[in-house]
């Protein structure tokens, strides 16, 4: 296995929150819960709890992982919570109301969500298959459905459920769907780091539950075993630790695909 070097794809860091980028956060919060009640208590209780608790979705705004007017294939999307999100930012930023210290919104996205499970499907649907931004969901399994043109391609806590040549391949079939210069936003969990890693996997397997599901069995990775196999693929990879505030051992990998030599 050849070393690893990694490649800055974030420029700076986030910037510190404030009453005013808490307020912002806040309201896209509520405004992305709202469309869940009509899909029910557990939707409407798992999305607050999701988005309030899970820093990955306030993370990525604050630095700027995802790009506006981008083509996005959410894969493992659940009940379809970042569509929701990419709704209620085009709202805030329609009323002027993006906060000046975070980055450019990622407003105006086209978004697609894959999941396997139906019953997440249906609570998608249910819940923001008709708000204005006009996402679209399959349900299919992520090794085979066929993945459209994109920018950028976020797939949160999934991809240890298949195996490491499922994983290898499905990360080939993204690389082919992105283009030059598209984003991949994975998050991972370091099998490096037993006791948080042991953690991750406990809750994933009592989220699966609770959600409805039978827990499948998981194929982890230590996070430089990951980033080699991204890099093996042609990307460029920045480790960014994911668990604040959480006992987790999580660990979001922005992987950019290089632009085309000219």
């Amino acid at each position: 296995m050849s070393s690893v070097v990694l490649t800055s794809t974030v420029e700076s860091p986030p910037p510190p929150r404030t009453p005013a980028t808490d307020a912002a956060w806040r309201t896209l919060h509520d405004a992305a819960c709202a469309p869940y009640r009509r899909a029910g208590r557990f939707a409407w209780n798992f999305a607050r709890g999701k988005l309030g608790r899970d820093p990955v979705f306030r993370g990525m705004l604050e630095r700027g992982d995802l790009r506006a007017h981008a083509r996005v294939v959410d894969i493992g999307c659940g009940q379809g919570l970042l569509a929701s999100l990419f709704s209620s930012i085009d709202a805030l930023v329609a009323r002027g109301a993006w906060p000046a210290s975070w980055p450019t919104a990622p407003q105006g996205c086209r978004y697609t969500g894959i999941e396997l499970m139906p019953r997440d499907i249906a609570r998608a649907e249910a819940a923001v298959g008709d708000l204005p931004t006009q996402p679209r969901f399959v349900c299919g399994d992520m090794r085979e459905v066929a993945l459209p043109p994109c920018e950028v391609v976020v797939i949160l806590d999934v991809l240890h459920y298949v195996d490491h040549a499922a994983q290898a391949a499905l990360l080939g079939r993204i690389l082919d769907a992105l283009q030059p210069g598209g984003r991949l936003l994975l998050r991972i969990g370091d099998a490096s780091n037993r006791r948080g890693f042991a953690v991750s996997q406990w809750v994933d397997r009592l989220v699966t539950w609770v959600r409805g599901h039978r827990a499948p069995p998981t194929w982890g990775r230590t996070l430089m075993q990951w980033i080699e196999l991204l890099r093996e693929h042609g990307f460029v990879v920045q480790p960014v630790p994911m668990s604040r505030g959480t006992p987790f051992a999580n660990v979001l990998l922005v992987a950019d695909k290089p632009e085309d030599p000219t």
